[in-house]
This record gives structure tokens, sequence and C-alpha cells, in this order.
């Protein structure tokens, strides 16, 4: 019987060593939080969560970064590429994600953080990602789209109007007319609304503490977290939790 063409996921962090390496199987980088640095046969490219990489079956490579990452590696079969509709995906090693292939690469993300997911979820979602990548990454419409897409991937960071406008390479007073414009709110505003939003994913989605969860998220403590939801929501964490568990109990 011919074997099963390889398919494998793993979640790894880089640290400031490089290391060159080769396989068989083609890999697929995919950040999904942090910068890392990757060489492909002498190519260079800076991978982030709106930036991914294909490696060839057989091309030398190496990755190194200087700040925390974690990225997911999907090792595939070389004959998943060599006889399918992705063959052209490796002619472009450096390909820019999109939002589709974002939201993907977020919730397999959030199931490898928790353990090895299901093979019959992993072979399920692998050409769902694959057909979404070869239709074609579109590039960021916006100066903000790579900043915005750094914070919904770390919100518990101590992100400031600095440390964003650095991020997106412009000015404060620039960062202040983007977001007003585009979003018609606040730096400041945007960046709550993201944290609240993600601290009710995880309340609705999740067992884990309230507290744990507002730090996560970033806010300072728990009670910083239950003030934001009462005047964003006229709600707190345990209520949410509690209305959101009784929906699902009691399906219309």
């Amino acid at each position: 019987m011919a074997a099963e063409p390889l398919l494998a996921l793993h979640l790894r962090s880089y640290g400031e060593q490089r290391d060159a390496d080769r396989h068989s199987h083609a890999q697929l980088v995919l950040p999904v939080s942090g910068e890392v640095a990757l060489e492909i046969e002498g190519r260079f490219g800076r991978l982030d969560p709106l930036h991914g990489a294909f490696v060839a079956p057989g091309a030398w490579h190496s990755q190194c970064s200087t700040v925390a990452n974690r990225s997911l590696i999907l090792d595939l079969g070389a004959p998943g590429f060599e006889q399918g509709r992705w063959q052209h995906l490796l002619e472009r090693p450096f390909t820019a994600i999109g939002p589709a292939a974002r939201k993907l690469v977020e919730f397999m993300g959030i199931l490898v953080s928790g353990g090895a997911p299901a093979p019959s979820i992993l072979q399920g979602w692998t050409p769902l990602l694959l057909d979404t990548l070869a239709l074609g990454a579109p590039q960021p419409a916006s100066r903000l789209a790579a900043l915005l897409a750094r914070i919904e991937a770390e919100p518990g960071l101590a992100w400031t109007t600095d440390s964003m406008a650095r991020t997106a390479g412009v000015s404060v007073s620039r960062l202040h007319a983007l977001f007003r414009d585009q979003y018609d709110t606040t730096p400041h505003g945007w960046l709550l609304r993201c944290r609240l939003q993600r601290a009710c994913d995880w309340l609705a989605g999740s067992e884990r503490p309230v507290a744990e969860i507002a730090l996560a998220a970033g806010f300072s403590e728990q009670s910083a977290l239950t003030r934001a939801m009462r005047r964003a929501l006229d709600t707190t964490p345990a209520a949410y939790r509690r209305a959101r568990r009784e929906k699902r109990s009691n399906p219309q």
C-alpha cells in the first residue's frame, strides 16, 4: 500500500541562532505572532502575521528572530504539490496573507495552542487554506493593515500611540488622522474595541479564568475588564459568559 502523503502541523518559536536545514517535503511557514527573518536559497524575507512563506522540497533555508514569535509550520508531502492545483504557490516563496487566509491561520493557532488538532480537522483545514492562498492574497489596502494584524495577534502587549505609530511607520499625528479617516475613531478607541472583542471571544469559547483573560487581552486587571464591559456592553465578564453558554445550550 502506498504511503499517505506527509501532513503535519507544529507550533514553533525561533531564536537568534540561524541554522540551515533542508528536507524532502514542502513546508509552509505561517507566523501567528511576532516576526521571523527567513532565507530560502539565498532569497530573504521577513515574515509576520500578514506575510508567510513556502519552502520547496529540497530547498536550503534558515530562520531567526530577535523578538518573541510563534509560527505555524505545516509540513506537506511533495506529491500534494507536484500533481495539484497548488504547484504555482512554490514559485513565489514569500507571499502576502490576505484577510480570509489570516482568519484560517488564527483559527488553527488557537486550536494548536491547546494541543494537537484532530487529523480530520487538519485534513479539512489544509486544502481550504491552500485554496485560499492560491487565489492570490491581496496586498494590504491600508498602511494600518500590518499594525492592526499585530495588535489583533497580540492584544495583551503594552500598546501605546507611540508604539502603534512606530509599528505603522508613521508619526503619531498621522496615526490619529489615518484612524479618523478610515475607522472614524482614535487609535485608543480602536485598541479598546479590539481588546474587548478578543476578551469576549475567549469568555465565550474557553474555560480560561476571567483574570487570565483580562491580562491576555491587554487589561491591567480583572476589574479593568469589568469596567470596560459595563461601559461598552452593559454587562460583566461573568454575565457575558453565562449568557453565551445559555444561548449555546438553548438553540432557537
